[in-house]
């Protein structure tokens, strides 16, 4: 079994709120076994894994991790809200410039609507700086690559800009992880409720997610 089956396995039975004694009774197997599979230490067999399916409701793809939603659906464009972006001409590349804004734009769309729920101001703040500094920093990025750019454009020499972003987002990291320790909050969040409260746009959020794992693992 490949390795997104025991963190997907887990992840189903604990946003479900059943225990594992619970679970594996469901599922007609020892509590020990149930663990195993959870934790990776054996792998199960295929009568299992379409147990598992039936039991969560979920596809076999999204056990094994080959899509990011539980129907098992892969994405395409259509699927994400639209989002303004510009024509294929004005792109002029092989990499799509509109279902990338989609993926971006629907997924800031459902972390803000998250946000609103929880109600906190600070938190809210340093999640907007976050996301300020970073697009600050790639929009100076992205204006470089054109040397007849006029750097009057901007107050922070370019040799520095990119440093006191980095400054700026690594303070704000730090505030948000002290915020999400302290504050209390009975907003919960799960795939299966991103699913049923975003219908359209957690298609993006969740394959966002996937594919940045996908992408930062290779540099574990």
């Amino acid at each position: 079994m490949n390795s997104d089956f025991p963190r997907i396995l887990a992840l189903l039975r604990k946003e479900r709120h059943i225990s594992q004694k619970a679970a594996a009774a469901d599922l007609g197997v020892a509590q020990a076994l149930l663990s195993h599979y959870e934790k990776g230490k054996r792998e199960c067999g295929l009568d299992f894994l379409v147990r598992v399916a039936d039991y969560y409701n979920v596809s076999t793809d999204y056990l094994l991790g080959r899509s990011a939603m539980t129907s098992g659906s892969v994405i395409t464009e259509n699927d994400i809200p639209d989002a303004e972006v510009p024509s294929k001409a004005q792109a002029g590349s092989n990499i799509s410039v509109s279902l990338s804004k989609k993926l971006l734009m629907n997924s800031i769309d459902i972390v803000y609507n998250l946000l609103a729920k929880i109600d906190n101001a600070h938190m809210t703040s340093a999640v907007t700086s976050i996301l300020t500094y970073n697009i600050y920093k790639v929009f100076r990025l992205v204006f470089r690559a054109n040397k007849s750019n006029s750097q009057t454009m901007f107050e922070i020499p370019d040799e520095r800009a990119c440093h006191t972003a980095d400054a700026g987002i690594h303070l704000a990291e730090a505030d948000l992880a002290a915020l999400s320790k302290e504050i209390s909050s009975d907003t919960e969040i799960s795939t299966l409720l991103i699913e049923k409260e975003y219908p359209k746009q957690s298609v993006a959020l969740l394959n966002l997610i996937k594919s940045s794992e996908a992408q930062l693992k290779k540099h574990m």
